[in-house]
C-alpha cells in the first residue's frame, strides 16, 4: 500500500531545480539563490516546488517552498514530479551547473522554461559554439579549435600556439582543465579527458599567459541589461573563478577596460536572449579585452554581489525569469563603500595528500567576505603584492 502527501490545487507552479549535494564548483552560495528564487516566486502569487536533495540547505527546509520533493535532481526522478505536479514552468538558472544540465531533457519533452531558453543556454555552455557567436559578433577571444582525437588536439596546438588550455564543454568547477606547454602534456591531457568524459569535444584555447582576469554579472528581461557587478581578480588568469579572490569594483582597470566589459556584457546578453541571469569571464592584457566564457545562470558570485551592495539581485532576477517584472519595474541603488573582496576558503588541512597547487580546475570548499574601506588595507596589498609580482615575472 502507498500513500501520496502531495495535494494537487488550481494555482499557477513553478518548479524550482537546486543543486543537490555540495561539492567543489557548486556549494552554499547556489543554495542561496534557490531560497531567494523561492521566496520571489511566492511573492507573485506561484505555487512553489522545490526539488533537492540536501538536508544541510536552507532550500530544504520545510517553510521555505509551498512544496518539497527531497530528491536527486536527476532526470528521472524530476519528470515523474513534472508529470504528476504539472507546473506551468521550471526555473533551472538559480542550481548550479546540475540544474542547468537538465535544460536539454526539459526541452526534449515540451516542458516550459522560465526565462533564458534551453537552446541559447546551449550556445553559452557549448564553447566552441559560443567561440564561433564571439567572432559573429566580432568580440576578442582566445584562438581556439576542436578535438575528438589526439592527433586533431596537436594539429589545434600548433595552429593556435603553446601554450594552451585543454578543456570540455557542460563541465563543473573547471573539471578537467589543463594548461600544457609541449605535445606529450596535451596528448596526456586529452587521452585522459576523453576516457573521462566519452563522447564530449575537447576545446583547445591559446592561453594568454600574465594575463588579468575579471567578471561581471548582469540580469536582462530580453530588452533591458543591467551590470549588477564588475570584479576584478587579484590572482592572474589561469586560476579558476572561483579560487580566486575577486574585488569589487574593479581596482586597477583602466576605465576604457570596464567601458569595453560592460558594452559586451550587454551586446552578449541580447544575442544569447538571455532573460535572467548572465556571468562573463574576461582576460586583459595590454589593454586588449577577450572575452573566456559565458555561464547563462546564477554565478557563485551573485550572492556576493547582492550582500556586498545589499540589493536582492536573486528577487529581481527571478520576478524577471518568471515574466511578471521588467528591470525597470524595479529601483536599483546599490550601497557602495569602498571594496569589497571575495576570499576563497580551503580545506587543504583536511586532505593532506592532496595537490596544493592552484590551476584552472577548481579547488576551493567556500568563501568569505571581506570588507575594506581603501587599497591601503594592510590584506589586499599583500594580495596585490603577489599578483604584481607574477604579472613581471
Amino acid at each position: 500500500m502507498s500513500t501520496n502527501e502531495s495535494t494537487i490545487s488550481s494555482r499557477k507552479k513553478v518548479v524550482v531545480l537546486g543543486s543537490g549535494p555540495n561539492r567543489i564548483g557548486q556549494g552554499i552560495e547556489f543554495d542561496y539563490s534557490c531560497v531567494h528564487g523561492v521566496l520571489a516566486a511566492r511573492e507573485v502569487g506561484f505555487e512553489t516546488i522545490m526539488v533537492n536533495c540536501n538536508p544541510e540547505t536552507v532550500s530544504t527546509d520545510f517553510d521555505i517552498a509551498d512544496k518539497l520533493y527531497f530528491e536527486p535532481v536527476y532526470w528521472e526522478h524530476l519528470r515523474e514530479i513534472i508529470d504528476y505536479e504539472k507546473p506551468d514552468g521550471v526555473i533551472v538558472q538559480l542550481g548550479g551547473q546540475t540544474a542547468l544540465k537538465l535544460a536539454e531533457k526539459l526541452y526534449e519533452n515540451n516542458i516550459p522554461i522560465f526565462g533564458t531558453q534551453y537552446k541559447d543556454m546551449d550556445v553559452a555552455e557549448d564553447r566552441g559554439s559560443f567561440s564561433d557567436l564571439l567572432k559573429e559578433m566580432g568580440i576578442p577571444y582566445p584562438k581556439y579549435g576542436v578535438a575528438e582525437t589526439a592527433d586533431d588536439a596537436l594539429r589545434v596546438a600548433k595552429e593556435v600556439g603553446y601554450p594552451v588550455l585543454v578543456r570540455p564543454s557542460y563541465v563543473l568547477g573547471g573539471q578537467g582543465m589543463k594548461i600544457v606547454i609541449n605535445d606529450e602534456e596535451l596528448e596526456n591531457a586529452v587521452l585522459t579527458l576523453l576516457g573521462d568524459l566519452p563522447g564530449n569535444r575537447v576545446l583547445i584555447d591559446h592561453f594568454l599567459d600574465r594575463a588579468e582576469e575579471a567578471e561581471t554579472d548582469s540580469i536582462s528581461d530580453g530588452e533591458d541589461v543591467h551590470i549588477i557587478g564588475m570584479m576584478e581578480h587579484i590572482e592572474p588568469a589561469g586560476i579558476h573563478s572561483g579560487d580566486s579572490s575577486a574585488v569589487l569594483p574593479p581596482f586597477s582597470l583602466s576605465q576604457k577596460v570596464q567601458d569595453t566589459m560592460e558594452e559586451y556584457s550587454k551586446r552578449i546578453s541580447i544575442a544569447l536572449k538571455v532573460k535572467g541571469l548572465l556571468n562573463i569571464q574576461f582576460a586583459i592584457k595590454n589593454e586588449m579585452v577577450y572575452v573566456i566564457e559565458a555561464n547563462p545562470r546564477a554565478s557563485r558570485t551573485v550572492p556576493f554581489i547582492a550582500k556586498a551592495y545589499d540589493v536582492p539581485y536573486i528577487n529581481i532576477a527571478a520576478k524577471v525569469m518568471l515574466g511578471t517584472h521588467k528591470i525597470s519595474d524595479f529601483k536599483i541603488e546599490p550601497k557602495r563603500n569602498g571594496y569589497a573582496i571575495k576570499q576563497p576558503v580551503f580545506s587543504f588541512d583536511k586532505f593532506p595528500g592532496v595537490n596544493k597547487e592552484l590551476g584552472p580546475e577548481m579547488k576551493s570548499t567556500g568563501e568569505a567576505i571581506l570588507f575594506i574601506k581603501d587599497l591601503n588595507d594592510p590584506v589586499f596589498r599583500e594580495l596585490y603584492k603577489e599578483k604584481s609580482m607574477y604579472l613581471s615575472r
